[in-house]
């Protein structure tokens, strides 16, 4: 029995068959090995394991193990971030720049997890506040990106932004991803942005779809607070979503306000474990896409 985790957590949407098979499957083989598994109230597992509400699931265990794709990671993480619960991702989904532990290999990937061997990453984590005139605040935290977009199609939304107190620019676009490391490989990458190493205490600031050109990525220390602010000209809506769950609507007197979080996210990685490796599979570098000997040379 792994005295370090003692206590495991299953996460994942339980009702999707690709994910409850290796859901079991983790539940038998870590009470067979001795640890206590907890779940969520619509998780049914054999054996029978401890259910408990999933905003205390991360406050009584000691690894959080979600299976899913980087989604069910992003939200796992949001429960156990401040908890400061480590988590290990089982890949059920596409991508899988998170939950870097395939189906097939899990069970002898969670053997050595539980003898010790293993690798702990701390990724950056964002805190964004929707502050309005009279200081009432809507509040999340980001693993991945926090994005300003425009509600209205057919319509930019026009805005400015402030890093650490000083004026940066005026932009006319569809809006802005503000990105951890971790979400440079999402809608970041998608938009132009770089893809920035985890262990940077970077954030790369990313126009989306900007009216001018010139109107590039910026990559800033994480330490810097980054402040938005629509226009009053601006005849479009905007909102703001963190990880993908809306926040909330950005007034033409609100201020979106985006600093590094407090608390970091600890993932699990099982030996082997190779950022650049993931990089080449999933973006598929090095490979020659070009059809030889057709009409394609």
């Amino acid at each position: 029995m792994s005295k370090e985790f003692s206590t495991v957590a299953l996460l994942g949407r339980f009702e999707d068959p690709r994910v409850a098979e290796p859901m079991g499957a983790l539940a038998r083989h870590l009470c067979s090995a001795g640890v206590r598994v907890i779940a969520s109230p619509d998780v049914v597992l054999e054996p029978p394991v401890q259910t408990v509400d999933e905003s205390e699931m991360a406050r009584r265990a000691d690894l959080v193990i979600a299976v899913g794709g980087d989604g069910t990671m992003l939200y796992a993480a949001g429960l156990a971030g401040e908890a400061a619960v480590p988590l290990l991702g089982i890949n059920r989904g596409r991508l899988g720049f998170l939950a870097d532990v395939s189906p097939d290999e899990m069970l002898d990937r969670l053997d050595q997890v539980l003898a010790g061997e293993y690798t702990r990453e701390t990724r950056l984590s964002l805190t964004a506040r929707i502050v309005a005139p009279d200081g009432t605040r809507k509040t999340a935290a980001a693993l991945n990106d926090v994005v300003l977009q425009r509600r209205e199609t057919g319509r930019m939304v026009d805005f400015e932004t402030r890093i650490a107190g000083r004026y940066v620019n005026t932009h006319s676009g569809d809006g802005l991803i503000v990105s951890t490391p971790t979400g440079s490989t999402a809608y970041a990458l998608s938009c132009g942005g770089p893809i920035i190493e985890p262990g940077l205490d970077a954030v790369v600031v990313v126009p989306v779809c900007p009216h001018t050109l010139s109107d590039r990525p910026i990559v800033i220390p994480a330490r810097y607070l980054i402040e938005v602010r629509l226009l009053a000209s601006s005849v479009a809506r905007a909102e703001v979503t963190v990880d993908g769950h809306v926040l909330g609507d950005l007034g033409a007197e609100d201020a979106l306000v985006i600093g590094q979080s407090d608390f970091r996210i600890t993932l699990i990685h099982p030996p082997g474990y190779d950022y650049f490796e993931i990089l080449r599979s999933k973006l598929h570098w090095g490979r020659d896409g070009r059809v030889r000997g057709g009409a394609r040379d």
